[in-house]
């Protein structure tokens, strides 16, 4: 183990959570307990389900909890008991009272997916597509009892690639923070940590599925953005037929045609919006794989319009 190692609580759930897991082992911190959400059933079976976090971190050989809530005395006993140096926080799920926010010596760091202080709150990556951002990133900020507020440590910025999904930047952005978190510890005495700005302030408010039904009716570029940002969920859509398509990626077409006519040709499916039209380059018909658009025009013939 590293001279410079430290003894650490990682706390998360989703995909999102795994690769900065596996950096802090890769680096030779001790990773003294994982805290990740309860299983949830899933599946057909509906079988409890333990989380991504979970299931790497038992096989690295890594002692799990889950508790349900950390406002109880005990559960706040225990995570101390740990001696943590520190806390390393990434899409847990679970509010942090003052107590376990106060528990490891040096208190507990925060790795969200935007540029602080946009995109506070619960879904800061969908958000920032959604609203036709051209950048975005990651922080390393340190944990207070706000949403998102406190002061960040570090920030790594990227640009929004023309018609990135929201499943690939999820990725991009999780290996970023991965690595964004090995250099804050190395480098923690060295850093200073800088207050947000009260200018600027935005939330990413959860995604609530009204949201996700297209309106043809809208400017391209937005619809466009709708599709990519919900990608691949919880997935824009729209009704063909009384059938639920899930749109998947799009981009603009510079082309006229009426909200939400359909045309087919030889490269591929378009659609009418506001403005001009959004060319679907994958979706998921009901009951099927999502497939890239070529492969589902193979079999399928699409009606005129979309409701």
């Amino acid at each position: 183990m590293k001279d410079e190692a430290m003894r650490i609580i990682l706390m998360g759930t989703p995909e999102f959570s795994v690769p900065v897991l596996d950096a802090l082992v890769n680096a030779g911190h001790d990773v003294c307990a994982v805290y990740s959400q309860p299983p949830r059933p899933a599946g057909r079976g509906q079988k409890d389900r333990p989380s991504p976090v979970q299931a790497r971190a038992e096989a690295l050989g890594l002692e799990v909890r889950y508790p349900v809530s950390l406002k109880g005395a005990d559960a706040q006993a225990e995570l101390a008991a740990l001696g943590a140096d520190i806390a390393v926080v990434v899409a847990y799920g679970l509010i942090l009272p003052q107590a376990v926010l106060d528990a490891p010596a040096k208190g507990c760091l925060n790795i969200h997916a935007s540029l602080l202080p946009r995109w506070r709150g619960a879904a800061p990556i969908h958000r920032a597509i959604m609203a036709g951002d051209s950048e975005t990133g990651v922080c390393i900020m340190q944990m207070e009892a706000g949403l998102d507020t406190g002061p960040v440590l570090l920030r790594r910025q990227t640009p929004i690639e023309a018609n990135e999904t929201t499943g690939a930047l999820h990725d991009r952005l999780s290996a970023m923070g991965a690595d964004a978190i090995v250099e804050a510890l190395a480098r923690l005495d060295d850093l200073t940590p800088q207050p947000q700005p009260d200018d600027g302030v935005t939330y990413a408010a959860k995604i609530d599925k009204a949201e996700a039904r297209v309106d043809w009716t809208k400017p391209t570029q937005d619809i466009v953005n709708l599709i990519n940002g919900l990608s691949p969920f919880p997935g824009a859509w729209s009704n063909a037929q009384s059938e639920r398509i899930k749109l998947l990626s799009a981009a603009a077409l510079n082309s006229d045609f009426s909200p939400g006519q359909i045309e087919k040709t030889a490269g591929g499916l378009f659609v009418g919006t506001g403005d001009g039209a959004v060319s679907i380059t994958s979706l998921q018909r009901a009951g099927k794989k999502a497939a890239d658009i070529r492969d589902v025009l193979r079999g399928w013939t699409p009606p005129s319009q979309f409701d």
